[in-house]
């Protein structure tokens, strides 16, 4: 418990040394500052990677469901086994 209490005050007194630098463009009301507008284009450009990624994960898994639906079909099936070249 006195290390909890070490550490929430450590926190505290690292937060109240520096309050402006805390606050960015956006937060301190200059939306239309460069540096809004920077890190505006920086979100932008993440989300230009992020989203075609998690779209190309998704259709991975849909791939391998659709094989596996298509190999579950075929083997299924008892006629599968009598032409299939031994």
């Amino acid at each position: 418990m006195k290390r909890f209490k070490f550490i929430a005050l450590f926190v505290f007194l690292v937060l109240l040394c520096a309050p402006g630098v805390m606050a960015c463009s956006v937060c301190g009301g200059a939306s239309d500052a460069p540096m809004a507008k920077g890190m505006n284009w920086g979100i932008f450009s993440l989300l230009a990677v992020i989203i075609p990624m998690l779209v190309a994960i998704a259709s991975f898994f849909v791939f391998l469901a659709r094989k596996s639906a298509q190999f579950t079909a075929q083997s299924a099936t008892p006629q599968s086994l009598a032409t299939k070249n031994v």
